[in-house]
């Protein structure tokens, strides 16, 4: 039985880049480019029309850039995965796609197998970074003397109310604890779902008491 081909958006203010990039994905027998945008809000728009499997992000374009662009259409359209693909390799950059929802990071100059491979990760649910970003990851912690927290993907947020659903707590019970709406909450437990792929609390909790978060 044949699977549907992966579904790409591609958001770039590049005209050229965003080309290029079509003609190497559309060579592929398993994926395939259903739009394109050229800015942060022309993304969220096309995103929500065309449902893709993957979007694959700039970060620096006018309007609205590609941090704030994941952390709206992660929220709201948490089982779109959100590969970066950008030039800027800072510590900054990196994390604020991290906490905005990003499934992956890479840099624009990747060897084409390793774009490949990293769209074809993210649209089954991993969390995928370039080696260069990942030696940058790990330089960064060892030099900080830190251990990265569980589930890095997750924000400080997301991290604190899956804490709370291994505890037992109800949805509401988070909502008045934390002083934030139902529908926040609930958008927080869905994003965790997405970025964790589990189906519902109970798998949740597993997963938060084995990495230690109680």
């Amino acid at each position: 039985m044949e699977h549907e081909p992966i579904s790409i958006l591609i958001v770039d203010d590049h005209l050229e880049f965003r080309d290029g990039l079509c003609g190497l994905l559309e060579a592929q027998p398993d994926l395939t480019v259903i739009g394109q945008a050229g800015t942060g809000g022309e993304a969220l728009k096309l995103a929500g029309r065309l449902m893709p499997d993957v979007v694959l992000m700039d970060l620096q374009m006018p309007d609205l850039n590609g941090i704030e662009a994941t952390r709206q259409l992660v929220a709201a359209r948490p089982h779109i995965g959100v590969l970066v693909i950008t030039m800027f390799e800072d510590d900054e950059s990196v994390f604020a796609a991290m906490r905005a929802g990003a499934r992956g990071y890479l840099l624009k100059g990747a060897r084409k197998a390793e774009t490949l491979r990293a769209i074809r990760a993210v649209a089954s649910g991993e969390a995928i970074f370039s080696p260069a970003i990942a030696r940058r990851l790990m330089r960064f912690f060892t030099a900080m003397g830190t251990v990265a927290p569980p589930f890095p993907e997750l924000t400080d947020r997301e991290r604190e109310v899956l804490t709370m659903i291994a505890q037992g707590r109800s949805n509401l019970e988070i909502s008045n604890e934390l002083y934030i709406s139902l529908k926040t909450v609930r958008n927080h437990v869905s994003n965790i779902f997405s970025k964790l792929q589990v189906a519902d609390r109970a798998q949740a909790a597993i997963r938060a008491r084995e990495a230690g978060l109680l």
